[in-house]
């Protein structure tokens, strides 16, 4: 990619020197060559113009005196040009000492979007000098819009900054936990005691290290991994199954109520760990002796398109609106404590949004404060299953209960 992004600087920025070249050239000939030699290049220069002027980076051309002999749209709709004029002090500036040193600079330029996405766009502008003999004639500024670098620089910057947090507490506490069962040599129920938060903070640090490994996976992988067909009604009642155990130490309840036949395409692992995750979060967030619901249906958007909807519903501590937006991002919790009395990760929902990502899909998230949550994962429908696939083993199912408009079970 960086490769890409140099080859493309650089053929932009021989476009933009040949045009400002041409540019020079016809102003050049309008003083000093007769009206028919003038007229030679100006086929060249307006291809150049025009060439530029699709460009989606900002070009503005000024001769020594700072005005503009050209600016393509996009430069204008910055507004950095009015009246032929610079409108900013800065690039003023930068103009002048590339006119004075002979030499390219460049400046890092932060503007407003009015309302508009991001609080601001930023820009790396580029000022490359065109020599007229012994000094520099022309000055050419090359705008180019830098905003998503440095946004997935500072994501690059957090994520090394979390990722290293969260794996210094489990081994600084299991440091602590050598020292300590090595103090208490002479005393087994001490050595008993600290060797199972030792196995815990293990099991965390091993939790942790195979999500990052799954994340860093997931966020390379293309849309639609696999085009296996998936029944739904598998991967919900296996993650209904896989919480079993948890559920029953709370006093928790987990009931299904699925619509029959729905399949998807996908790869089957990958979704039975995302609802599994779901699942996992809305039985550790919620108080003993609460209901979790986990359904799924049929719906069609407004374009006609069909899907499947997975939602997982709980009756806990629910999620203050502010924080909504954040509940995907990697490491956020919304609830410190109980994650760490749990053992949460912080990662769990960012695998659930990269895996309903590549699978075409999406997930959502409703709730209210002290209200419960219910979170909602979105996939393409792939179709039904044939009516012979949903009777149960012996047989025993009938029609009428097949066209049912859903089949409903509880664990816990």
């Amino acid at each position: 990619m960086v490769v890409a992004v140099a080859v493309v600087s650089f053929l932009v920025g021989a476009a933009v020197s040949a045009f400002a070249a041409a540019l020079f050239v016809r102003r050049s000939a309008r003083t000093a060559s007769t009206p028919a030699t003038a007229a030679a290049p100006a086929p060249r220069a307006g291809l150049a113009s025009r060439a530029l002027g699709a460009l989606d980076v900002g070009v503005v051309v000024l001769d020594r005196d700072e005005t503009a002999i050209f600016a393509n749209p996009v430069a204008r709709g910055m507004r950095v040009v009015e009246a032929d004029r610079l409108t900013l002090p800065v690039l003023s500036e930068l103009v002048r000492s590339v006119t004075d040193s002979g030499q390219p600079d460049s400046v890092t330029l932060n503007l407003s979007t009015a309302g508009r996405g991001p609080e601001h766009v930023s820009y790396l502008v580029r000022a490359m000098p065109l020599r007229d003999g012994g000094r520099v004639g022309s000055v050419v500024l090359r705008f180019s819009d830098i905003t998503e670098a440095r946004r997935l620089e500072l994501v690059r910057r957090d994520f090394v900054a979390n990722v290293s947090h969260e794996l210094k507490t489990p081994v600084s506490a299991l440091t602590l936990l050598a020292e300590a069962v090595q103090e208490a040599a002479d005393d087994p129920e001490a050595v008993q005691r600290f060797a199972g938060r030792m196995q815990r903070e293990g099991s965390r640090l091993g939790r942790l290290v195979q999500e990052l490994i799954e994340l860093s996976r997931l966020q390379g992988a293309e849309a639609l991994p696999g085009q296996d067909l998936v029944s739904v009604d598998q991967i919900v009642g296996e993650a209904v199954d896989r919480s079993r155990l948890l559920a029953e130490q709370t006093g928790i309840t987990v009931a299904q109520r699925t619509e029959p036949g729905l399949q998807v395409r996908g790869n089957e692992t990958q979704l039975s760990t995302a609802l599994g995750n779901l699942v996992d979060n809305a039985i550790a967030y919620s108080p003993d002796d609460t209901r979790v619901s986990v359904t799924s249906r049929l719906a069609t958007d407004s374009d006609g398109a069909e899907w499947v909807d997975i939602a997982v519903a709980d009756q806990g501590i629910g999620i203050a609106e502010p924080e909504l937006d954040r509940v995907f991002e990697r490491f956020y919790r919304v609830d410190q404590a109980r994650s760490r009395a749990t053992g949460g990760t912080g990662l769990g929902l960012a695998i659930v949004k990269h895996i309903a990502t590549n699978h075409g899909g999406s997930v959502s998230v409703w709730s209210v404060a002290g209200s419960g949550s219910t979170f909602t994962m979105r996939l393409p429908l792939a179709g039904r299953a044939p009516v012979a696939e949903l009777l149960t083993r012996d047989g025993s199912a009938s029609l009428a209960a097949l066209n049912t408009a859903a089949i409903e079970t509880t664990a816990g």
